[in-house]
C-alpha cells in the first residue's frame, strides 16, 4: 500500500465550504482508504491506499463534490514525494509559518512566476509541481498574486512537516 497525502482546495477557510474533519476521514474510509487521518481543519489527510494517484483524486473529488454540491479541488502526493517537498524548501531559514507551498495538480511554466504582481519583498521559486513563497511580513499582509497558483492550494511548512511526521509514522 502507498502512503497518500491530500490536500483540499478553499476547505474550512471561506472558499469551497464547511467540511468537518470527521466527515472528510469518513469519506476516505468509505472509499476504501486505509487508516485515514486527519490534521487541522483545512482540509489535510493522509491514509494509505493500493490505488493509484490519479484514482485516488479522482475518487476523493467525487465524493466530495457530492456533498458539497460543487467541485472540490484536491492535490494528492505519496508520502515521498511531499517528503521530497519539504526537503527541497529553498527558504529554509524563513520562520516555517512565513514560508509556504502552492500544491498545484501539474508542473508550472518555468515563467509562471512572470506574470505575479503586488510584490513587497516576497521571494518564489518554482519547484516540480509546486511554487514556493517566502512571505517576509506574512501571508495574511501581502498582497502577491500569482496567477499561476490560482487553482493551487498553500500550506506553510508547519503543515507540511506535520504531514511529512504524520505519513513516516505510518
Amino acid at each position: 500500500m502507498t502512503t497518500y497525502i491530500a490536500l483540499l482546495r478553499a476547505v474550512n477557510v471561506g472558499g469551497t465550504g464547511k467540511l468537518p474533519m470527521a466527515e472528510l476521514k469518513a469519506m476516505c474510509s468509505d472509499a476504501g482508504f486505509a487508516h485515514a487521518e486527519t490534521y487541522i481543519a483545512s482540509g489535510n489527510v493522509v491514509f494509505d491506499s493500493k490505488a493509484s494517484a490519479a484514482t485516488v483524486k479522482s475518487e476523493l473529488e467525487r465524493r466530495l463534490q457530492a456533498y458539497a454540491g460543487k467541485p472540490v479541488g484536491v492535490i494528492v502526493h505519496t508520502s515521498s514525494e511531499m517528503a521530497a517537498i519539504l526537503k527541497s524548501n529553498p527558504f529554509p531559514k524563513a520562520p516555517p509559518n512565513f514560508a509556504y507551498v502552492v500544491f498545484l495538480d501539474e508542473r508550472p511554466a518555468k515563467n509562471a512566476l512572470d506574470e505575479a504582481s503586488g510584490l513587497k519583498g516576497e521571494q518564489m521559486h518554482v519547484g516540480k509541481r509546486e511554487i514556493y513563497v517566502r512571505y517576509p511580513d506574512g501571508m495574511g499582509k501581502s498582497k502577491l498574486k500569482i496567477p499561476a497558483a490560482k487553482t493551487g492550494t498553500a500550506r506553510n511548512m508547519n503543515t507540511v512537516a506535520a504531514l511529512v511526521e504524520i505519513a513516516a509514522k505510518r
